[in-house]
């Protein structure tokens, strides 16, 4: 294997000059960063989840509310496992020198991880609006959460990316 001190700067056009090795360090560092954001988060929620059934007033959802309910608490652990799976990932991979191999799986695990999240998050005001407001309500900010999800973690970052690549 080739000495990465001697290997060409991975990306001369991003301005950094680094190999690719360290390329990948600083993108699984990046990641992690993120991730410890998110897995708090995902968590939190997840336990939050599961004590509502242990609440008195869940006996009087009916039979959607409490599907609704399961269908969130399968979601939620969902993505806690596939936002906490990077870990596992590099616990496996630890020098075995697949450094590309483990940025790449746990950066699809992330993304799949906060697309579950996503759905947790609409799903959980859907459930709660309902319970509180009304079905019609709960569908409104069910589908109004997940639009406004849509937007700043998808269409923002991709409008910024499109907008880079013409300048």
């Amino acid at each position: 294997m080739a000495d990465d001190a001697a290997q060409p700067d991975a990306d001369p056009r991003d301005g950094r000059n680094e190999t690719a090795t360290e390329r990948m360090d600083r993108n699984w560092n990046e990641l992690l960063q993120e991730l410890r954001v998110a897995q708090t988060g995902v968590q939190i929620l997840t336990g939050f989840l599961l004590t509502v059934p242990f609440q008195q007033r869940f006996l009087d959802l009916d039979q959607y509310q409490k599907t609704c309910y399961l269908v969130l608490v399968v979601l939620a652990v969902a993505a806690t496992g596939f936002i906490v799976a990077p870990v596992s990932l590099h616990r496996i991979l630890f020098r075995r020198h697949l450094k590309r191999e483990l940025v790449e799986s746990a950066d699809t695990l992330a993304q799949t991880g906060l697309a579950l999240l996503a759905l947790v998050l609409a799903g959980s005001a859907l459930l709660l609006f309902d319970v509180v407001v009304g079905r019609t309500a709960g569908w409104v900010a069910g589908v109004a959460v997940l639009v406004g999800l849509a937007v700043v973690w998808v269409a923002v970052p991709l409008r910024l990316s499109n907008r880079a690549r013409r300048e």
